[in-house]
């Protein structure tokens, strides 16, 4: 079964040819390195990442993240991040796809706090004219503001990030139901990469299940994604790379047609149509 990893992260340790910002989330030792990354994948039997620029670390700085793509396209997917109130950002989103192969940008809301802010919606429409999916990270905040975008760019293909940010909270029902709601949008995707993240409990995070299951249900798995949050030792610490993908391949319980979709056939369509030949 093809498995394709839609969400890692990846830090440089030559932090003199790629500085950090002040105070950035750094992972432990080598476990964000790109060859720490390789290893990983071929451990377990995933063909291909996403690289996602990891904004906690190098800010609006995209030039690991492009170089890392460059280096390996066979079986990367680059995502860089871009400063929406930046009037050059959405210049820069055609140089870094023509140059360095980027495959999607993470679109996150401008300084006002809105995903709907003009200088998004210019990032927006380089991504169409570029051909690239936009992946979003948002809270449910920006929920009718995301809706409205959706509407704006329906043959754009977005991929909603952490499903909101959905985790076990007071807000759950709420930030279920606005997931839910966004699913009438046909291009709309989900990626359901809030289990390990979102849950309250060890793994395999049972209390997130029965969500995760009403997403794929509203979205179908023809419009879910899976990600690990590489590298885990950061961001996943209550699971492993090998225990994330066994959410899906066994704890959900999901159909074996649903698995080669989440898993691997609908990451192939968004992000990596000509690659791992």
């Amino acid at each position: 079964m093809l498995i394709l990893d839609t969400h890692t992260h990846i830090y440089s340790q030559d932090e003199s040819s790629y500085p950090p910002i002040a105070k950035p989330l750094r992972p432990p030792g080598d476990a964000g390195s790109m060859t720490n990354l390789e290893r990983v994948l071929k451990t377990n039997g995933v063909a291909g990442a996403c690289i996602v620029q990891p904004s906690t670390f190098y800010g609006w700085d995209n030039r690991f993240i492009c170089d890392g793509a460059a280096g390996a396209p066979r079986w990367t997917a680059g995502v860089c991040t871009l400063n929406p109130d930046d009037p050059h950002s959405p210049g820069l989103i055609q140089h870094y796809v023509k140059k360095y192969g980027i495959r999607a940008l993470r679109s996150v809301p401008a300084r006002d706090g809105k995903i709907d802010n003009p200088g998004v919606v210019a990032l927006w429409r380089a991504c169409v004219e570029s051909r690239i999916v936009v992946n979003v990270l948002c809270d449910r905040d920006n929920t009718d503001a995301l809706a409205h975008m959706l509407e704006k760019f329906r043959r754009q293909s977005v991929v909603i990030d952490h499903c909101l940010n959905l985790k076990a909270s007071p807000e759950q029902d709420t930030i279920l139901t606005d997931m839910l709601r966004l699913a009438m949008y046909t291009n709309a995707h989900a990626k359901l990469t809030f289990l390990a993240t979102g849950s309250a409990e060890g793994y395999p995070f049972r209390d997130m299940h029965e969500l995760c299951h009403k997403i794929i249900a509203a979205y179908t798995p023809d419009r879910c994604v899976w990600g690990s949050d590489f590298p885990c030792e950061l961001w996943t610490p209550k699971a492993t790379y090998s225990q994330n993908i066994r959410l899906f391949t066994e704890e959900l319980g999901l159909e074996t047609a649903s698995k080669e979709a989440i898993l691997g056939t609908t990451a192939r369509r968004l992000y990596f149509r000509d690659k791992l030949a």
